[in-house]
């Protein structure tokens, strides 16, 4: 891939995934055009964080003429955009991809899906330690029933249309600029230097991370390897596993050294009782069974066709993701702060 064909639509810059991905094509000498409703105050957060240049356009991802008028004369759309806060999934998520797939329709693009564990139920752990892509999904909540739904209309309009796409499927984000995510909602308070860790799993139980920065690397990665992949194409990230369940809080501790935090238990009794205020607490109560089952994804798929999985160690991925988001000693992050706040 050479020349204009290094083009690419990056929908949800200012989210986490979205935001890296964009920062990391643009690394490599990709020309990255962003969309956004604001794109003055995407801009200005954009530039406070020292990332290179972008082209914003206004737009609006629910708007298939406008995703289209974006998408012109690009090679790859990074569908990373997702409603803020887990708000009105049902009704926002599938039409967002259909105004994804109209711009691939007209311009011929690949389009990149980052992808989670929400497809597989609790049940996929019984049959299989290491996941593999083409395990059978059958989730039982109404975020990994969407996210089936997601992947299946992009298969269907593989076949159908021949509408080239690719999804990259891993664990629960976290880094420097992560949005809504279980670091940042539960490990620790963004802004912050962190007394508490409240840890969500059950004791012993594993939990998959994936390090946003590394999960970008691997979507420009085999980006640049489109030519080579099917129409429809799925692969995993290993990311970070926690065998134990303990791993990343101790690396936060180690990382924090003097006044290392305590370790306590998530709270999930509050989400409970908050879940007829809190819109959110019922979308997190939701995924409670990732938290109760070591679900583990197999990336041995993606490692016989890249040769490697990208990955930052983990202390040097918690210790860069504790300053981005201001939770180290002198480190007030303001900038950080409103890129975690989402």
């Amino acid at each position: 891939m050479a020349g204009n064909e290094r083009t690419a639509l990056v929908l949800g810059a200012t989210g986490g995934i979205g935001g890296e991905a964009a920062a990391a094509l643009a690394g490599r000498g990709w020309k990255v055009r962003a969309l956004a409703r604001d794109i003055d105050r995407a801009s200005r957060g954009w530039q406070a964080q020292g990332r290179p240049a972008l082209e914003w356009t206004a737009g609006d991802a629910m708007n298939g003429d406008s995703v289209t008028a974006a998408a012109e004369g690009v090679s790859l759309i990074v569908h990373a955009v997702n409603p803020p806060g887990y708000r009105n999934w049902h009704r926002l998520v599938l039409p967002m991809l259909e105004s994804t797939l109209a711009a691939a329709r007209a311009s011929g693009a690949r389009i990149v899906l980052p992808g989670t564990v929400y497809n597989f139920g609790p049940d996929v752990y019984a049959r299989e330690r290491a996941v593999a892509e083409d395990a059978p999904q059958r989730p039982d909540t109404r975020k990994g029933a969407i996210r089936v739904r997601m992947e299946a209309r992009l298969a269907q309009a593989a076949q159908e249309e021949g509408i080239r796409s690719l999804v990259l499927r891993a664990g629960d984000f976290f880094g420097p600029h992560a949005g809504n995510n279980w670091f940042s909602q539960a490990l620790v308070q963004p802004g912050r230097v962190p007394r508490t860790l409240r840890l969500p799993g059950d004791a012993g139980v594993g939990h998959q991370w994936a390090y946003l920065p590394d999960m970008a690397e691997t979507l420009v990665r085999l980006a640049e390897r489109e030519a080579e992949l099917p129409d429809f194409e799925r692969f995993h990230m290993d990311g970070h596993w926690d065998a134990d369940g303990l791993r990343l809080a101790e690396a936060i501790r180690n990382v924090l050294r003097t006044g290392a935090p305590r370790i306590a238990r998530f709270p999930w009794w509050a989400l409970r009782l908050a879940q007829p205020v809190m819109p959110l607490a019922r979308e997190l109560l939701e995924m409670r069974y990732l938290w109760r089952v070591p679900l583990r994804l197999s990336n041995a798929r993606l490692r016989a066709f890249l040769g490697e999985e990208p990955h930052t160690p983990l202390a040097v991925a918690v210790e860069r993701t504790l300053a981005g988001q201001g939770c180290l000693p002198g480190a007030a992050g303001a900038a950080a702060r409103h890129w975690a706040a989402g």
